[in-house]
Formats: C-alpha cells, structure tokens, sequence
C-alpha cells in the first residue's frame, strides 16, 4: 500500500496483502473478529433513511464475509453551524434502529464538526475461524447469484435532479435499507465458496475483483441480471452517475461485452450501488436450492445470473 510498511501478525486471516469486504483476525480457533468501516455523504433527503441506508451498508461487509455483526460504533461529520441538530438526532435514530433490527449493539463513536453531512460505523463481528467466506474461492463451473437489483445508483441521481417520483423513490429507499441478513443466514446452510457485496465499484467492478488474477473467467447472462427497471429507463436517457463512469474505466480492459446487449443495460452493470446485495459463488448442483430458499425468505429479486469457468481466465464476459 503506496510503499507503507503494514504491520502483520499471524493471526490475520483476512488483512490489506489482498482486496476484500472486511479484516479478519483469529482470536482462537473458534472465534475470528470480522472488522470494516464505512461512512459517505447522504443520498437520500430524509436524515432518519439516511441513517438506516448508511447502517444496512457497513453491515452488509460482515455478512459478506459469512459472519454475524455484533458491535457498531457512529462515524459523524456534521455541519453545526448550518445544519439543525435535529437533522442529526432523526439519522442517528435511522441507524440505531437499523442496529437494532440487526441485533446489534452501539459501543461508541466520534464525531467532528464538517462542512458536510457523513455518516457511517465501524462494524465488528463475529465467524469461525474455518467459515470466513473472501472473494478469492471461486471454482470452475460454479454458479453466480445476486440477490438484490442494480441500479440504485442511477435512481439516486435521478432524485437529484428531480426526475424520480415518490413512489420510485420511497421503494428503492427500503431496497437500500434492507439488511442483507436474511441473505448471509440463508447461505451459511449452503458451502459457498465466494462472496461479496455489491456496492460502489458495480456489479462489473466487485465481480472483477473477484476474477482478476483468480486463473478463472465468468460468463454472465444480462437478460438474467436483476435490474430496477425505472433505472433502465433513467439510463437510456442518460442519467448516468460519474462513479459508472469510473468504474467502466478503471476495469472495462478485463469485460468483453457482446453487441447484442444494450447500453443502457451495460450502464446499470457499471453503476454504483449503495448497500447493493451480496453476490454468492457456489457449486451449480446448490444453486438453484440456494435460490429458492432466498426467494421463500422473501429476497425475489435473487437470480442465477453466471457461471465461472476455466476458459478466458481472469476476464469477464457478458452475453
């Protein structure tokens, strides 16, 4: 990391030598610490929603990684001179409640005075030592599921122009908002071997990080992929947030996307997601039990949206 000299211990399971969701740290062999953070400015108007997105999304590192979260301590930027501390009271209940709905515990937290409203937590949990789930497991003819919708981040921008209505709004406001507990304790009856979640690079960008010097490809099926399809039409208008744009930059040179599919659906592949859901890597014979039993918890966006194979290694390919 830009030449710094990291501090290492043995009982690192999971730390900075690789790209993952969270740090893993093994305190003894049944107990590991699962470790994340994660703050950002609001993209909802609401402050309490606001809290409960922020929330579901430092959470979700944990479930990621196959654990269970189980302290949480605020991160608050707040702007005290122009901003009424009421703002800051209905966010912070938006996230204990949300902390709340997880079964987790507030231990903490700092707060300093900022020109602009952040807000996030610092997130510990709990996973045995042999069941910490990382991005770098996959196997060849593995199955790749998603288990909630691209395209919030489209709509977000939508919003901020005024082009999204409230029914559009109010619904993709709960998608943000919903835990991906219910996801994490559906997999863990399941031998997944790879596991992330989708948030600000897009589904294209965390699954590169995912295949890119794994010796493995994925094939992915666009008309398979869930989307929320006001985003696609927000997207064939070009509403398209700048993170799409980075994001197809800084990875484009690893996808190869055929021409039948449409740019506004490769738009919504590349879109930022905030508090996106969990994209699970496990055998093709479990797959589709694993879809069903998301979909009877209620999680109905889920899809089988890919394939890993041993051809095109380290590539993405979209059809």
């Amino acid at each position: 990391m830009c030449g710094l000299h990291i501090p290492t211990d043995s009982n690192v399971l999971v730390g900075l030598d690789r790209a993952d969701d969270a740090g893993v740290y093994k305190i003894s062999e049944e107990i590991a610490l699962i470790q994340t953070v994660d703050f950002f400015t609001p993209i909802v108007d609401e402050p309490y929603w606001f809290g409960q997105i922020a929330a579901a999304n430092a959470l979700s590192d944990v479930y990621a990684m196959g654990g269970i979260p189980k302290t949480a301590m605020n991160l608050v930027g707040f702007p005290v001179k122009t901003m009424d501390m009421s703002v800051l009271r209905e966010m912070l209940q938006g996230g204990l409640d949300k902390l709340k709905e997880a079964d987790v515990v507030l231990v903490g937290g700092h707060s300093v005075e900022d020109n602009e409203l952040k807000y996030g937590l610092s997130v510990t949990g709990l996973v045995h030592p042999q069941r910490v789930i990382t991005k770098q497991n996959m196997r060849p003819a593995d199955r790749l599921i998603l288990t909630k919708p691209l395209g919030t981040g489209i709509v977000n921008t939508a919003l901020k122009g005024g082009l999204a209505g409230k029914e559009l709004v109010q619904r993709v406001t709960l998608l943000m908002a919903q835990l991906n507990r219910i996801a994490a304790e559906v997999m863990a009856d399941f031998e997944v071997h790879a596991c992330t979640d989708v948030t600000g690079f897009g589904l294209l960008g965390h699954l590169a990080e995912m295949v890119v010097d794994s010796g493995l490809g994925v094939e992915l099926e666009a008309a398979r992929i869930p989307l929320i399809p006001e985003a696609l039409e927000f997207a064939s208008m070009g509403i398209i947030p700048a993170g799409s744009y980075k994001n197809k930059e800084f990875r484009a040179a690893a996808i190869d996307i055929k021409a039948g599919v449409g740019q506004a659906v490769q738009d919504l592949l590349y879109d930022p997601q905030t508090s996106g859901g969990l994209l699970i890597s496990l055998d093709a014979g479990e797959a589709e039990e694993l879809l069903r039993a998301l979909q009877a918890r209620g999680l109905t966006d889920s899809a089988v949206i890919g394939r890993v194979v041993a051809e095109h290694p380290d590539r993405i390919r979209v059809y």
